[in-house]
């Protein structure tokens, strides 16, 4: 049984360490091995992300995702979400999270059979409690925001998202010296369609 730890990219990096040493800690604790972290660059809201479905094929049967939060994996519209359950379920990983104490008991072998399979069971329903908590969180606040941005434009205030002109640049120069858009993704913290964006950006350019 490894652990494989799930990380959203964070753009500050005391948080980022934080989280790191948090769960390391956690598997220290418990004796178990951390097998990789896998830290994601894509929107916790979509399905489509690398890195998730990166650690998903990596595990064997029995091998455990550990995230700091769940929202980290569950902020997905219920359908998404219910794949994600079938292809975890079909390759028999435990999901263990900081935030949910009742996963704890899935990171431990010494667990009688009658309390893990009641666990999986209180797990499973609490997961999909807090999936559609989280779900509800991301579409509540995105309504505000657009309902914040209608409002500032109809009183002349909303001037839209300003350009981060260097990281752009930056994210140009590295296009133009070959580099991966993985490599950049990484390097610059930012999303692929970020990357793709400014790839686009950069091939009109040069064609007009």
């Amino acid at each position: 049984m490894l652990v494989r730890v799930y990380l959203r990219a964070s753009t500050n990096e005391q948080d980022a360490n934080r989280a790191r040493t948090e769960l390391q800690a956690f598997a220290d604790e418990r004796g178990l091995k951390i097998a990789k972290f896998y830290t994601e660059n894509e929107s916790g809201a979509k399905l489509d992300r690398p890195k998730l479905f990166e650690l998903l094929n990596d595990c064997q049967p029995n091998d455990i995702l550990l995230t700091e939060q769940v929202d980290r994996i569950s902020r997905l519209t219920e359908s998404d979400w219910r794949k994600l359950c079938v292809e975890i379920d079909r390759r028999g990983i435990r999901i263990v999270s900081l935030d949910l104490p009742t996963s704890w008991t899935m990171a431990s072998e010494k667990t009688d059979e009658f309390t893990k399979r009641m666990f999986e069971a209180i797990n499973k329903m609490m997961l999909d409690v807090l999936a559609a908590v989280a779900r509800k969180d991301y579409e509540d606040r995105r309504r505000r925001v657009e309902q914040g941005q209608a409002k500032a434009k109809a009183e002349g205030r909303y001037t839209g998202r300003k350009e981060d002109v260097a990281r752009n640049e930056g994210i140009g120069a590295m296009l133009k010296a070959g580099r991966s858009y993985t490599f950049i993704m990484n390097s610059m913290k930012v999303s692929r369609p970020t990357v793709a964006k400014i790839a686009k950006r950069h091939r009109e350019n040069a064609h007009s």
